[in-house]
């Protein structure tokens, strides 16, 4: 059996208390991670501990935000392995959750996983942000829309602010060197109906690494101008 006791503890470091069924899932994710990486690549991070810190805790730390603590509905877009949505569903079993990912093999995965861990309320979706972001069951349907996705904040603004409903929030989970890129996305965050509300840092429990949560307020609805068609956003960002 997996050792967790790397993942409890440094979760009581983050103030977060992880039940019995919790753990339960979280080492059976991890099984099927590693067991589903030596067929595809989901993650370069194959070392159990690293796999607890990295993916687990990193993704649990948008607790922190205090914006999970209702029932909500949240979109994680481009999810990869499910982070950090499926870690907060896990411990939070509230949240509605629709996990977007532009790979097959990685919804194939995910799907795996949600039956296995019997996850209830968990939609995967196979697709572009671009497209499902002017879906009328999708566009400012969600609470919360998430992304670890290793995208520059301006584009990945115009990737997830569509998804978010006016009160909600978007929230990035960047590095913690981040005030040039801040800056950058000043025009994009706007444009798109969004406003800076602040950035939490946080040091990952167990190693140097210090992230850095990014809060943007969805304040007016976004125009039907956006998102762009697929592409776009990357090649020419706002």
């Amino acid at each position: 059996m997996t050792n967790v006791n790397t993942l409890v503890k440094y979760a009581k470091n983050l103030d977060i208390s992880l039940k019995e069924k919790d753990i339960d899932k979280f080492i059976l994710y991890k099984e099927l991670l590693k067991e589903w990486n030596e067929k595809i690549n989901i993650t370069a991070i194959k070392d159990d501990e690293e796999i607890d810190i990295k993916h687990f805790l990193d993704s649990i730390t948008l607790i922190n935000t205090g914006l999970f603590n209702e029932k909500i509905r949240v979109i994680d877009v481009g999810t990869g392995g499910g982070f950090p949505g499926l870690p907060l569903k896990i411990i939070n079993d509230n949240i509605d959750l629709v996990l977007l990912d532009s790979l097959k093999k990685r919804i194939n995965f995910l799907d795996e996983v949600i039956s296995k861990l019997k996850l209830n309320n968990v939609e995967t979706i196979h697709g572009r942000a671009e497209d499902y972001g002017k879906d009328d069951n999708y566009r400012e349907k969600f609470n919360i829309a998430t992304s670890r996705a290793v995208a520059s904040l301006d584009i990945l603004s115009e990737y997830t602010l569509p998804f978010v409903k006016v009160g909600g929030y978007f929230i990035a989970m960047k590095g913690e060197d981040i005030e040039k890129e801040l800056k950058n996305a000043e025009n994009a965050i706007k444009t798109l109906g969004g406003r800076f509300k602040e950035k939490i840092l946080i040091k990952l429990p167990g190693t140097d690494i210090v992230h850095s949560l990014i809060i943007i307020e969805k304040i007016k609805e976004t125009s039907p101008k956006y998102p762009r068609q697929a592409g776009k956003p990357k090649k020419k960002p706002l």
